[in-house]
């Protein structure tokens, strides 16, 4: 079996364990991702949620946070940690869609990593997630992953991004992102994994 092969299989598996695989990032609007995942650096899916329930409800254009006052945005989105940096991200990204992108999503990712606070990461959620491109996001659970399945032998995230690239359909690729957050939080765990329970034991490097 060759490694695209391998990479194939996996995807297919993973397809079948976890059909309904989507962002566990909350949003509505295009420009509520892009804040959501600047908010998600270091900080847990699930308190992101709970503070952009808020945030969103409080700013609800692009236009509004381009306007808004940073220590506001500090205030509500505190919990999130870094609230400083991230809110004086938020208010700058905003500014920047309406100025440089007539308030429009950029389509690349060059473009989208302009902005003030997306980096790759988050840039390939949005194309990914807004866009319906090939997308491959390499957060830690992609990371860790990946590479006990010997899918990549790196660990910075740009050449494990290249790696995957290289091997998973561009088709399948944003989504197969997307199960393995929820397979590194069911199964795959940084510590205390289940192979037991784990579909790909056998196409696994780490489990022979």
């Amino acid at each position: 079996m060759t490694l695209k092969q391998k990479a194939y299989e996996i995807c297919s598996r993973l397809e079948n364990y976890y059909p309904d695989a989507k962002c566990s990032l909350v949003y509505e609007k295009p420009h509520e991702l892009m804040i959501a995942g600047r908010l998600s650096a270091q900080c847990t899916d699930a308190r992101v949620n709970i503070v952009t329930k808020v945030l969103f409800e409080k700013y609800k254009t692009v236009k509004d946070f381009a306007e808004a006052d940073v220590k506001d945005i500090e205030e509500i989105i505190k919990p999130c940690g870094l609230y400083k940096t991230k809110a004086q991200s938020v208010v700058e990204m905003c500014r920047q869609l309406l100025l440089n992108f007539g308030g429009e999503i950029p389509k690349t990712i060059e473009e989208l990593t302009t902005l003030s606070g997306i980096g790759r990461k988050t840039a390939n959620l949005i194309m990914g997630d807004v866009h319906n491109l090939p997308a491959i996001v390499t957060d830690t659970h992609c990371i860790r992953i990946c590479g006990r399945l010997g899918l990549t032998k790196n660990k910075e995230p740009k050449k494990v991004e290249d790696d995957l690239r290289k091997i998973i359909p561009p088709e399948k690729s944003s989504d197969f992102c997307h199960r393995l957050v929820i397979f590194g939080r069911d199964i795959c765990k940084a510590r205390g994994e289940r192979c037991e329970a784990c579909p790909l034991r056998e196409l696994c490097k780490s489990h022979k």
